[in-house]
């Protein structure tokens, strides 16, 4: 016997909603393609049984009679695009956050650079600095 997964007990309502949605979405594309349960079932290569749990949005149809239930209704393509990086929220908005925290990071060192040498120039004696004289400028050949 194999183990239940828990994937579907633990899936978001929204996310439950929205596979609904595209269950029945899929449904009306068939009807309206005037196709009937079986013959969309023969051309998924799966059984009616499975077409019925794929209309009825339930999760634990394959990722494999999804994507060829969109393929059938010309929509595949959207799949290439479903989980693009440059779209990815969350993994956006960590971006960001990093990005602002080395700014203020930067912005810390910079400050704390900048005290640090006029620490060091308040530091110096004036004689000291004059015994050295001035510096001459160095003239390239």
């Amino acid at each position: 016997m194999t183990k239940a997964s828990t994937a579907f007990t633990q899936m978001p309502p929204s996310t439950l909603a929205a596979l609904a949605q595209l269950g029945a979405d899929l449904a009306v594309a068939r009807l309206r393609r005037k196709e009937s349960l079986k013959t969309w079932a023969k051309r998924l290569g799966v059984s009616v049984p499975t077409l019925l749990r794929l209309e009825a949005g339930e999760p634990s149809v394959s990722l494999g009679v999804l994507a060829t239930a969109l393929w059938l209704i010309g929509r595949d393509a959207a799949l290439g695009v479903l989980a693009t990086p440059k779209e990815d929220r969350g993994a956006l908005e960590l971006d960001v956050r990093q990005a602002e925290t080395l700014g203020k990071e930067r912005v810390r060192a910079t400050a704390q650079a900048k005290l640090k040498r006029a620490t060091q120039r308040q530091g110096q004696k004036p004689d000291a600095a004059r015994a050295h004289g001035p510096e001459k400028p160095v003239q390239g050949s």
